[in-house]
């Protein structure tokens, strides 16, 4: 009787055993909320004194903050590459002499095989060689192809008559005065009620708060009389790259583009909550670069400052390259908490993918690491491992921008102006803002640093531009003088 009792007590034990070890395996949904321009400084939770996102505020109150995530490119498409690959954009070209075949092992095809669900809504933008959100992985495409912004972000979302190969598909029908975040928002929404009883991976990619800068009037009223109040100190503009940079967030329109997307983000939160899905479904909210704050010799208008950021879209100073990023993962994350472990854009595919307790079917070739052990707190620092990027195309008369390859291990960085024939070393820890230029001080540290960087764009194939395009900017700028 005792040696059955022994084994029926070990039989449970094993049982025990098991049932925790699968519960704590158990799969998770996935909602990645991804926002096209927006700056490391543009909520209010990251500092901002004019911008209003009570919502995100609230995800990041709930969830962790990641200080010094990082985007794989300064521009959208590179960026957004990254995100659904893994990998170096610059293996391929882009930018450059890119054109996709498809080929890779995506994050959305490694949820697909899993058995999820998969959606996607919004900007898509890295359809050059015809391949879409469909072709790789999501059984659902909302609106995601060649455009890289609306012509207008009201409906018809498009300004001719006739629907272009650039302009937004797949929202044809539609209510006059609808407003795109909101329709997208009522797509992912209406997808997640749908598959409530399955798992599911929701890829929401705002093309909202790219320009054209449009907003609902009354919420573009109330900024307007809010930055009427504000004092900003110092210069609006100084100088940066091939133009200036700005350095005060008080443009209305843009501050109420980022409102609607705070209400997109605390809609979707709400609807989880409704559905009593808040417990199973990790969430992500994340920027494909940095905020639009320079501009070459150009008039165009500009969205906002990055400060204490030096620059912003286009540039790899930390204003181009430093993303806002928020993970809720139940269970997981402590609730407010905020970390300086740096992360890179193709690190969020084996991250969610092993967070999400699933296994790949294919195992992909990527760059990517996971970060799961920072998440849970595990690990602090990443101070062994290099950090890349690689800008061959430059916008000097857009972004204000000149070509760069730069690289980041520890906390010092080194950005290598390559036709300029110029390189710069910062300390980032201790030099957030990027204004002590440390080359000619640490010599030994910059030629470790370059000497990786050489082999990296050696090992990717990393394009040059061949149309010198530095010489050209020097020509046109002769010309205007």
């Amino acid at each position: 009787m005792s040696r059955l009792k022994n084994i029926f007590g070990v039989s449970l034990i094993v049982f025990l055993i098991f049932a925790f070890a699968s519960f704590g395996q158990k799969k998770m949904n996935v909602v990645f909320i991804l926002i096209d321009d927006l700056g490391w400084k543009d909520l209010s939770c990251q500092g901002s004194q004019v911008y209003e996102t009570p919502n995100i505020d609230k995800l990041a109150e709930t969830g962790m903050r990641f200080e010094q995530a990082y985007t794989a490119h300064p521009r959208c498409a590179p960026a957004r590459y990254a995100f659904i690959t893994g990998r170096y954009p610059a293996r391929v070209h882009l930018p450059g002499d890119w054109k996709w075949d498809g080929t890779e092992y995506t994050m959305a095809q490694a949820f697909h095989d899993a058995g999820y669900k998969t959606f996607f809504a919004g900007k898509w933008h890295i359809a050059k060689g015809d391949v879409f959100p469909q072709d790789v992985g999501f059984d659902i495409n909302i609106a995601g192809g060649y455009a890289g912004a609306p012509g207008t972000y009201f409906y018809p979302y498009h300004k001719g008559k006739k629907l272009k190969k650039k302009d937004i598909h797949g929202l044809e029908n539609g209510k006059k005065g609808e407003y795109l975040p909101d329709r997208l928002t009522d797509e992912t929404i209406k997808f997640i009620k749908a598959n409530k009883d399955k798992h599911f991976l929701v890829y929401l990619s705002h093309y909202s708060v790219h320009t054209p800068f449009e907003a609902k009037e009354k919420y573009i009223k109330y900024y307007k009389e809010k930055i009427k109040h504000i004092k900003f100190k110092g210069p609006e503009f100084i100088p940066e790259g091939t133009g200036y940079t700005k350095c005060w967030q008080n443009n209305p329109i843009y501050a109420a583009m980022i409102q609607s997307v705070d209400e997109s983000v605390g809609r979707i939160m709400k609807t989880l909550d409704e559905l009593h899905l808040s417990d199973k479904t990790i969430v992500v909210f994340t920027s494909d670069h940095g905020g639009l704050s320079n501009k070459g010799y150009n008039y165009r208008p500009l969205a906002t400052s990055n400060l204490p950021l030096r620059a912003g879209k286009g540039h790899s100073y930390e204003g181009g390259l430093r993303i806002p990023f928020i993970i809720k993962w139940p269970g997981v994350t402590v609730p407010g908490s905020k970390t300086n472990y740096p992360i890179i854009g193709m690190d969020i595919y084996p991250t969610l993918v092993e967070a999400a307790g699933i296994k790949w079917k294919k195992h992909p070739k990527i760059d990517g690491v996971s970060f799961v052990p920072a998440i849970k707190g595990e690990v602090k620092e990443n101070k062994s491992r290099y950090f890349f990027w690689h800008s061959p195309l430059a916008r000097p008369y857009s972004t204000g921008d000149i070509n760069v390859s730069t690289v980041r291990h520890g906390d010092y960085k080194l950005l290598d102006f390559y036709d300029a024939r110029r390189k710069e070393l910062y300390n980032i820890a201790k030099d957030l803002g990027e204004h002590n230029d440390l080359f000619n001080q640490k010599p030994q540290i910059a030629s470790q640093l370059y000497k990786a960087l050489v082999r990296w764009r050696k090992d990717v194939h990393a394009y040059f531009d061949k149309s010198k395009i530095r010489e050209k900017w020097k020509q046109k700028k002769h010309n205007k003088e």
